[in-house]
């Protein structure tokens, strides 16, 4: 895991859409998913190294706590909890802006890319979304997701352009 990059990409993550009123913890977790996802089909690398565990509500981040404990503690985020309906919402907000200098222009620019895609999505509809996408389909519940099913996407959630491959 590159926890710096990890801390970079919640940090930025959080900048940019804490204060949307879709954004809680699920639909963070659902955006982290299809950044470290999206980079790997794109650059054939891990973007965080986070792994992901298929739960009930789609993928979830395995050192996420710790992450998020970590931007508590430097003060570079906070932690709301929030009550929404018969739901409490926990919501995060950044206190300053992330050090992006750590990322190269691709991972920016995957960051941005998911943002724009699945950024306005509240929890249901992001979760519903995930669980469409083929690592996450081929996954048992409760199991580790392997990044290698990525290049089994189809449309909408493939991002790499494929040429077709004559025999």
């Amino acid at each position: 895991m590159n926890k710096e990059k990890y801390k970079t990409v919640l940090h930025y993550l959080i900048r940019e859409c804490g204060s949307r009123p879709n954004f809680g913890k699920t639909v963070l977790w659902k955006l982290l998913y299809f950044t470290d996802f999206d980079f790997y089909e794109l650059c054939e690398e891990r973007f965080t190294g986070e792994n992901y565990r298929k739960i009930k509500y789609g993928p979830a981040p395995e050192n996420f706590n710790e992450i998020i404990r970590e931007l508590k503690t430097e003060n570079k985020i906070d932690k709301i909890k929030e009550k929404t309906g018969l739901y409490d919402k926990e919501r995060y907000i950044a206190l300053n802006d992330p050090d992006i200098k750590v990322l190269s222009g691709n991972e920016k620019e995957t960051i941005d890319n998911v943002i724009k895609r699945y950024g306005s999505y509240n929890a249901f509809n992001i979760k519903d979304i995930s669980h469409q996408d083929m690592p996450v389909m081929a996954t048992k519940l409760g199991e580790r997701i392997d990044y290698e099913l990525v290049f089994y996407r189809k449309a909408p959630f493939s991002v790499r352009p494929y040429e077709d491959v004559i025999s």
